[in-house]
């Protein structure tokens, strides 16, 4: 498969995927978001592959949504945002319900849209430097289609300080809230990464598998046809034409502060 905005790479047993957008810091994008899900998809298909590491190339794991992309959205009616928004909500699931382990490793930047990646994953290993935010409260709308996942991952008391300030955080915060497993200085990311790869190739596939699934259906995140992943879509649908949201996103690309901030 060939791909504009990724880099993949296999290997025995195991495959990698850079972001590869590094002059915008990976931010998201339309394409961005369907080539992804298409290679989470494709990669989930073969039995060759046991473990996935995700990755960004350049000073940025993924600094959230593309500008342009952003722009795009602000002048998008009901129906253009609910499918927009069900196509990031369609890559989340696509990664958390892929039956290989995922690994994310994570440095300089994860916005918005990127802490729904790393909470849909099984394990993430950030850079001691990088910086978190969740952002959305901040431009008149929420972080709805991440929140599933955020949720299962940190719970409702992580996610309340996290989602309702949209303060940034440091990695040792990150790991505190539990958003991510390890934290480590550059030159340990390899190193960490490969011992969870060492620990994933001892153990069977299959059973990897069937535990994902067994840990989706005591958490009450199994369904992938749960209605609660429509609903996030059309909240965001919404919020992105709200008044709020539409001065929101203004005031960004105005480099100014909303009306509501005093």
């Amino acid at each position: 498969m060939e791909f504009n905005t990724i880099k993949v790479q296999l290997g025995e047993s195991m495959a990698w995927i850079n972001l590869d957008r590094p002059e915008v810091r990976n931010a998201l994008n339309a394409e961005l978001i369907r080539e992804l899900t298409e290679v989470f998809d494709w990669l989930n298909s073969r039995d060759d592959i046991r473990v996935i590491i995700l990755k960004g190339n350049g000073k940025a794991f993924c600094a959230g949504a593309d500008l342009d992309y952003m722009k795009a959205m602000a002048k998008y009616s009901y129906p253009q945002n609910l499918d927009d928004a069900q196509r990031l909500s369609k890559l989340f699931q696509t990664v958390y319900f892929c039956n290989k382990a995922v690994i994310v490793d994570v440095h300089g930047a994860c916005i918005g849209g990127a802490n729904g990646i790393i909470a849909a994953a099984d394990i993430v290993i950030a850079e001691k430097e990088t910086k978190f935010a969740f952002s959305e409260v901040r431009l008149g709308i929420t972080p709805a289609t991440i929140s599933p996942f955020v949720l299962a991952k940190i719970g409702n008391t992580a996610a309340k300080e996290l989602m309702l300030t949209g303060r940034r955080f440091t990695a040792d915060e990150a790991k505190d809230f539990r958003l991510v497993n390890a934290v480590v200085d550059e030159t340990e990311m390899i190193d960490t990464e490969r011992q969870y790869i060492e620990h994933f190739l001892h153990a069977s596939p299959g059973a990897i598998a069937e535990c994902k699934n067994l840990l989706r259906v005591v958490s009450g995140t199994g369904d992938p046809f749960n209605p609660v992943f429509m609903q996030t879509s059309m909240a965001i649908a919404n919020q992105r034409i709200s008044k709020a949201g539409q001065e929101g996103m203004a005031a960004f690309f105005e480099k100014r502060k909303p009306e509501w901030d005093k």
